[in-house]
Formats: C-alpha cells, structure tokens, sequence
C-alpha cells in the first residue's frame, strides 16, 4: 500500500504529465463555469487550467495547519454557494488528499463518482484529472478495504485459536479436578479400611500361654 508521502508524490507526477501533455505553461485561471457543455480548448487553456489545480494542491501540502484549514474551508464554502462542476472537482482533490486534518477520500470518491457521472459538464483537462483521480482514490481504498479485511481475519483467526486453546485448557483442568477427586476418594477409602482393620483388630481376645 502506498504510503501517504508517495501518494502524494503520485498525485503531482499526475498532473505533472497532464501539464506536459497539454503543451506549454499558462497563467493561473479562476473560473467556476456552470453544466453547459465545454467547448474544446487550447493546449494554453488545459496546461493553465490544470496548473491551477496543481499550485492549489502544492499550497495545501506545504501549508500550515491554519493555511491548510483556510484552504479547506474556502473550497467547502465556495462548493455551498454555488456547486459547479469545477468547485466540486475542487473539493474533492482537496478532500482526497493526504497529510492534512481534513482528508476524506471516501467522501472524495463520491464527489469524483457524481462528476464522472455527468463528465459533459468538465472541461477535457478536468475530465482527465478527474477520472486519474478516482482511479487512484478506487484502487486506494480498494487496498485499505482488503488491509482491514486481511486484519480482521488474522484478528479472528487468532481469537479462534485462542478460544481452542482455552477450551483444551480447561478441558486439561477439568481433568486434573477429576482425577484429584478420584484419588481422594480412594485415598478415604483406603483410610476407612485401614481405620476398620485396625478396629477389628483391637476387638480381638487376648491369647495367653498355656501352663507346662
């Protein structure tokens, strides 16, 4: 399973190479369009729009506490105002990242689930960074999802044989109490005999020596 650090390192080499492939650097672009279906950009239009995601998502991992709180809020603010596709695929990178208070990938996950359902409403560079980013979030938590489970069967496996070996436990103790009273019993059993021996014994009439 990936560790946090490299799951970051991934998501950014991610949009890295969207940024290569989109062709050449631009400047940063704050919109927030509605569902009308996107006309087909620019190579300048991709690289600027996913670089805008790209910075918002290095600020986030290299921000203070409070920057990083700051950050979330505004995003989750934004997104209750008004939820257009481009805030919601906001969000959700935020939310589906790590090392900060806030990460929420199953929440990401349902966030990407609701844009990819209706990806007519990104535009292609969002699309592409969207459907990467389910991709990853699926096979992240399909991984926690198997981890857990794999625990929980140790974890069961372990109180299972733990329960054998305390029922052959009191199975041996239970024995040991059986076999102890048992001897007991023989043992008073014993006593009562000797204790009647001897009692019939001291009954005995004394023999005496006859005279020459």
């Amino acid at each position: 399973m990936r560790t946090r650090p490299e799951h970051c390192h991934t998501r950014h080499a991610v949009l890295l190479t969207l940024l290569a492939l989109a062709g050449c650097n631009g400047n940063l672009l704050s919109r927030d369009h509605a569902a009308p279906a996107p006309q087909p950009q620019p190579a300048s239009t991709s690289a600027a729009v996913l670089s805008d995601y790209l910075l918002l998502l290095q600020r986030l991992v290299q921000g203070s506490a409070s920057e990083q709180a700051e950050i979330v809020a505004r995003a989750q603010n934004e997104y209750d105002a008004a939820p257009t596709p481009s805030r919601e695929l906001r969000l959700a990178l935020i939310l589906a990242t790590p090392a900060h208070p806030a990460t929420d990938q199953p929440r990401a996950q349902r966030l990407l689930r609701e844009l990819m359902a209706h990806p007519e409403t990104l535009l292609p560079a969002e699309r592409a960074l969207a459907f990467l980013e389910l991709s990853q979030i699926d096979d992240h938590l399909t991984l926690v999802a198997e981890n857990r489970r794999l625990q929980t069967d140790a974890a069961h496996e372990d109180q299972t044989r733990m329960a054998s070996a305390n029922r052959r436990l009191q199975a041996e103790l239970d024995e040991n109490a059986r076999l102890r009273k048992e001897l007991e019993e023989a043992r008073a059993k014993l006593d009562a005999i000797a204790n009647i021996e001897r009692s019939l014994n001291e009954r005995k009439p004394g023999t005496t020596t006859p005279h020459p």
